[in-house]
């Protein structure tokens, strides 16, 4: 389903480092608690900045390509959000979503790929951004199947990791199951990992995170050049 290989342009796109970092335990919580400070950052989540790498893994050839770069996230009403992916390394991109618009702009080539994915897949859209960005547990229980993980340590950061199996047929089809790094700190996740059949997977990682700054638009729009080419692969 295009839809959610197109929403992963960050965590297939956003959407990181190569695996979560074990080191002192975080101290236990159970899965209530940690709905709970989901919840409370739900509340009040009105956006972010933060560094990413991103990890694919390809099982075939049991190959790992890294990329990094900076996310920012605003929500400047209920239902809508706007997201900057700047991929800077290895590959220059960037990739702007607002709505079920996406846009992929490359640098080197001076392209810009825009695709709609239609209002039908708006609440879809915006529920899969936002995981881990400002999900709620009603939200979570009703689209997953919610399991505690436990607590791990994520680039210094207390956090407990919990596992959701889709319960839509066709989400699951595609990601069979998804892992959250939920800070014990924010309730935000500061890593989410996705699997996909045949043992592929990504796994995206933020840093340096700031949660709620004063946003202007331009900090999720794209600063085009003149003379760029826009491409509508969907046509």
């Amino acid at each position: 389903m295009r839809l959610f290989r197109l929403a992963f342009v960050w965590s297939s796109t956003l959407t990181v480092v190569g695996g979560p970092h074990f080191g002192a335990a975080a101290a236990d919580s159970s899965l209530e608690e940690v709905f709970t400070r989901m919840d409370q950052a739900s509340a009040k989540f009105k956006g972010l900045k933060a560094d990413t790498k991103k990890l694919s893994h390809t099982a075939i050839i049991n190959e790992d390509s890294v990329d990094t770069g900076t996310v920012v996230v605003k929500i400047p009403r209920p239902h809508e959000l706007r997201m900057l992916i700047d991929f800077q390394q290895p590959d220059q991109k960037k990739v702007r979503i607002d709505g079920t618009k996406v846009e992929i702009y490359y640098p080197k080539t001076n392209i810009v790929q825009e695709i709609d994915l239609g209002k039908n897949h708006r609440s879809q859209m915006e529920q899969f951004l936002r995981l881990g960005f400002g999900s709620n547990s009603r939200d979570l229980r009703d689209a997953y199947s919610v399991k505690l993980g436990g607590p791990e340590t994520v680039a210094g950061e207390a956090t407990t990791r919990i596992e959701l199996i889709p319960k839509s047929k066709d989400l699951l089809a595609q990601f069979p199951k998804f892992e959250l790094w939920i800070s014990d700190k924010t309730g935000i996740s500061v890593q989410q990992k996705m699997y996909q059949p045949g043992g592929d997977y990504s796994m995206a990682t933020y840093t340096n995170m700031l949660v709620n700054p004063n946003l202007p638009d331009s900090a999720v729009s794209l600063n085009l050049p003149k003379g760029v080419t826009r491409e509508y692969p969907q046509k």
